[in-house]
């Protein structure tokens, strides 16, 4: 695919800042949506235009995108769900709209819904691992450490549930311990899952992260980094599942390093 311009709807964390890193190494134009209390400022350092967006602007980031001549977009990154919730953010008639026509505010439901409006406005939106498919975890023990015999049969057990609750758009990520499940992810996100899970179990906890059964690449792929192996140690968690070819994986070197000093296994399968 030959691109000379993408647009980039910039989320929290790592993930919009490898992706335009990527770009740029590829001598494609960046042009990033950034949204307000979510985007790192870091991005200004990187993207070729940065404008800023309340997560309820969607006519504004529409006309963004039409005046920059973007006719690819990707996202990257969580918005934070909370703001679904929050009466102080501004909201468009357009984002009115659109939120009124839902069935229900599951993730892909939401995301689905922006895809369409998108295309609707002559944009395509991209496989947000487009330019990144070397970061997708490899098949594998990750560690030094390799998973001992109840570990495996956690995350043997969590692998189930996950997809589970996948297949529901609940969320992606659970926390086992002696094949019982001590936390499920929804909306907070999978660091308050793991630290919710390390609570009651208290130590030794498997953490399973995988891919909805019918994943779309465009959005809502899985997602390590540095600072779940940051979180999982607060949590006392042991060992981390993740599913192969299908989980990004950011600063691999760094996050390997992190769970190795704190003696936890990373397999992916």
């Amino acid at each position: 695919m030959s691109i000379a311009r993408v647009g980039l709807i910039a989320g929290n964390g790592a993930f919009p800042l490898m992706f335009a890193r990527a770009a740029k190494q590829k001598g494609i134009r960046v042009v990033a949506a950034a949204v307000k209390g979510d985007t790192s400022v870091l991005i200004h350092l990187i993207a070729d235009e940065v404008c800023w967006f309340s997560p309820g602007e969607l006519k504004k980031l529409f006309a963004y995108f039409r005046g920059q001549n973007i006719a690819q977009v990707l996202m990257a990154g969580q918005v934070n769900p909370a703001h679904l919730f929050k009466n102080d953010v501004p909201v468009d008639e357009e984002f009115k709209a659109l939120f009124k026509a839902l069935a229900d505010r599951r993730c892909d439901t939401i995301f689905g819904a922006i895809a369409d409006r998108l295309k609707a406005e002559g944009m395509e939106l991209l496989d947000s691992t487009f330019l990144i498919k070397d970061f997708l975890a490899p098949k594998g023990t990750l560690t030094r450490r390799v998973a001992g015999v109840d570990e495996i049969a956690d995350i043997a057990f969590g692998i189930q549930i996950a997809k589970q609750m996948g297949a529901l758009d609940i969320g992606q990520t659970v926390v086992v311990k002696g094949k019982a499940i001590v936390a499920i992810e929804a909306m907070e996100g999978t660091d308050q899952c793991i630290l919710r899970g390390g609570a009651i179990a208290r130590t030794a906890a498997v953490v399973v992260k995988t891919s909805k059964p019918d994943q779309d690449p465009r959005f809502d792929v899985p997602v390590i980094g540095p600072r779940t192996i940051v979180t999982m140690k607060k949590a006392h968690a042991s060992c981390l599942a993740i599913e192969a070819g299908k989980t990004l994986i950011i600063d691999r070197e760094r996050t390997v390093a992190l769970a190795d000093k704190a003696g936890i296994c990373i397999i992916s399968a």
